[in-house]
Order: C-alpha cells, then structure tokens, then sequence
C-alpha cells in the first residue's frame, strides 16, 4: 500500500531533518490538497505507542505543505512529552496527517461526538485541542476534560467550545 502524498512529505521531511539537520523545500508539482491552506496535525507513532505530535489549528503558513514540513519537524523535535526521535527509530515510526477544517464555536457538548469532531476548549488566552477518534476516548466529555488538563484550564472555569473535522491519512 503506498502512502498519501502528505504521509510521505511529513516521512521525508522527519528523515532528512533528523539525519541531516536540513528543512526540506515543498514539492516543486504540489498536489491541489497541498496547495490548500489549513491547520495540520503532525503524528507519530512506534510500536503503537505515540511519539510526538504537533500541529496547528489555523493555517500558519500559505500552504498545507509548509505546514506538514514544519508540523513534522515539531513532532519529531519539540514534542515536550517525548525526546526528540533519533535516526535508528526512524524505520519504526508510524505517520499520520490531520487536515484540519475550520473550528466552529457550538453551544453544548451535545453538539459534539468524540468519533466525528474534534475540540478545542478555550478560557481566554489559553486553549486546548484534541483531534477526533482517538483511541480510548469515546465521549465528549472526555474529549473536554483531556483539552482542560492541556491548556491548564480548570475544571469549573466556564469556557467555550469549539469543534472541527479532519481528513486523516495514513
């Protein structure tokens, strides 16, 4: 099975920058999702297990490529959670890339589903993201408790509700 074209880009670009310490340049013939501009999620995963992930919920960049290239850098570099991945682990990593749509604001967790959306969990300057099917977190309110614990936000702070959807490749 071949990979998505934003799963190989987000795998080279991870390759060279560990390798070689260089940031890749976006492919000369992007294709017309690369072209596009949204927020990306950069995963990683080893032996099932995740080793780093970053991303951006609004587009930063002109491009979802740029943003694969950078995000995947972060995730392999600067996750916070994780050291940053090292040459001999590079067979063994799992990527995905998240596409992000747009965050709407909606007025209660009945509006969310855990399976389908994703959420960010805003109380003033500080927000909490978390992407839609995720293993072992079924519910909205999961979703909503794991954003808090993220963005620092307590559990009685009033906050507002966001959700979005993703395309996610493999």
């Amino acid at each position: 099975m071949s990979e998505h074209p934003l799963v190989s880009l987000a795998r080279q670009t991870v390759e060279t920058y560990v390798k070689e310490g260089k940031v890749i340049a976006p492919p000369k013939e992007p294709t017309a999702e690369m072209k596009e501009k949204a927020g990306v999620f950069v995963s990683l995963h080893r032996k099932g297990h995740l080793r780093g992930c970053i991303g951006t919920f609004a587009p930063t960049t002109e491009s979802v490529a740029k943003e694969v290239i950078r995000n995947a850098i972060e995730a392999a570099t600067r996750d916070p959670r994780f050291p940053p991945v090292k040459a001999e682990e590079l067979a063994d990593l799992e990527i995905s890339v998240d596409v992000l749509t747009d965050p709407v604001a909606v007025g209660s967790e009945r509006e969310l589903d855990a399976k389908k959306y994703g959420v960010i969990v805003k109380s003033g300057p500080r927000r909490g993201l978390l992407l839609p099917d995720l293993p072992g977190v079924n519910t909205p309110q999961e979703q909503i408790a794991i954003c808090r614990q993220k963005a620092w936000i307590d559990e009685n702070e009033p906050v507002e509700l966001f959700k979005f959807e993703v395309r996610r490749y493999h």
